[in-house]
């Protein structure tokens, strides 16, 4: 089968791998229709090399047809659509049990100290082979996939892969008040969700990004937006259109590709230039995110709120203002979303012929998988006005 793999920072390639087989009675193997290229990709392309393996296969954001079925498996047949999670669960441990099905106990790869292994995404989290792929074996298939119905278009179900429950997730977890206020910062496929889910739930949504096509999207969906590459003092900002106090709430859903830290980006770039056996214990245990965003988060939040995390951090000792963050009494909210537990409230939206979160209005590219190499570069320097591209196998 053809699949995308990296092979170094801005090196990835589609080439022929073996077709995935049954490994274990509760396996499937699906044929994919639609895979997703994430803001978190861009982390394996740009930074996360020492993690990576020489031919890796990418991707955790698929849907497609189920090919074959463990004998363990009674839930799923040949031929039923479905969406799979990106973090790959079991169901029934003590972490699944409360519903942190990103911490799940029969996935987590203990060696790297991490939690619930994912698709396509580095040893740190199992080096399971992902889904941008023509095909994609799927571990714990008695629980992990999504059963979705035929006949609408792959964008109205995609995104439940990732993007639609993350970004449910950055909203439950910002706690915003009935009716009150949240700002969201970066306005990609997961801020644009999370702002148009927190505007669905009735709260008014502030987003900041740079990037027009982005805040034009935000726009048609009713959201207030501020051009950060225009405003000098965005959390001033944010004060200015909130009586000086600040939203109620604050979603970054940045995290470490954040523009502004010229510093921070100078080490990640120099770090990406070591040997591997030297820069894989640097990133792990040394601060080298760049904070802007997340720094402006804290200084955007009204006293008494909540900041809540979705854009990924890879540093351990990055510094953060404690001070300021004690005194203003904030609580800080953040992790890897847990997709099955929020399914049930997101499967009546996407299936509304209405289209209330504009699912359908994401996706500004779709390009087959042979081109994954320019889609790549293209959302890593979001040119052609990309904010979501969408790959064909």
């Amino acid at each position: 089968m053809k699949a995308v793999t990296w092979h170094g920072k801005r090196d990835v390639r589609v080439e022929e791998v073996p077709d995935p087989v049954i490994k274990e009675p509760n396996d499937a193997v699906i044929r994919v229709t639609s895979t997703g290229i994430c803001g978190s990709d861009l982390h394996l392309y740009e930074v996360l090399g020492p993690f990576m393996a020489d031919g890796d296969i990418l991707g955790h954001e698929p849907m497609g047809i189920v090919e074959e079925v463990g004998p363990a498996i009674s839930t799923l047949k040949p031929g039923d659509r479905v969406v799979i999670p990106f973090n790959i669960s079991c169901g029934h441990c003590h972490m699944c049990g409360l519903e942190l099905y990103a911490q799940c106990e029969t996935t987590q790869v203990r060696e790297q100290g991490t939690g619930a292994a994912l698709f396509g995404y580095t040893k740190l989290y199992g080096r399971v082979p992902g889904g941008q792929a023509e095909y994609l074996r799927v571990p714990e298939a008695q629980f992990g996939p999504i059963r979705v119905p035929a006949g609408p278009p792959d964008e109205r179900f995609v995104y439940l892969s990732d993007v639609l429950p993350t970004s449910w997730q950055a909203v439950a977890f910002a706690d915003i008040p009935e009716r009150g206020s949240v700002t969201v910062f970066g306005l990609g496929p997961i801020g644009q969700m999370s702002a148009r889910i927190a505007r669905h739930l009735g709260h008014r949504v502030i987003g900041v990004d740079g990037v027009t096509e982005r805040l034009e999207m935000a726009r048609r969906h009713g959201i207030e937006v501020v051009d950060a590459s225009e405003v000098m003092n965005v959390p001033a900002e944010i004060r200015d259109l909130t009586s000086g106090r600040g939203t109620d709430s604050v979603i970054d859903a940045v995290g470490m590709e954040a523009h502004g830290s010229p510093a921070a980006k100078l080490a990640q770039t120099l770090t990406g230039m070591l040997p591997d056996a030297v820069a894989a214990p640097l990133m792990s245990n040394v601060g080298i995110d760049r904070l802007a965003a997340l720094n402006q988060a804290i200084d955007s939040v009204r006293r008494g709120g909540v900041i809540s995390v979705v854009g990924v951090y890879g540093g351990m000792t990055d510094p953060m203002p404690m001070l300021r963050m004690f005194d203003k009494g904030i609580t800080l909210r953040m992790g890897q979303a847990h997709v099955k537990r929020w399914i049930s409230a997101l499967m009546p939206l996407v299936t509304d012929d209405a289209d209330p979160l504009g699912v359908l209005d994401l996706t500004t590219h779709r390009l087959p998988l042979d081109q994954a190499p320019a889609g790549y570069e293209m959302f890593q320097k979001k040119a052609d006005g990309a904010v979501k591209i969408l790959l064909q196998p």
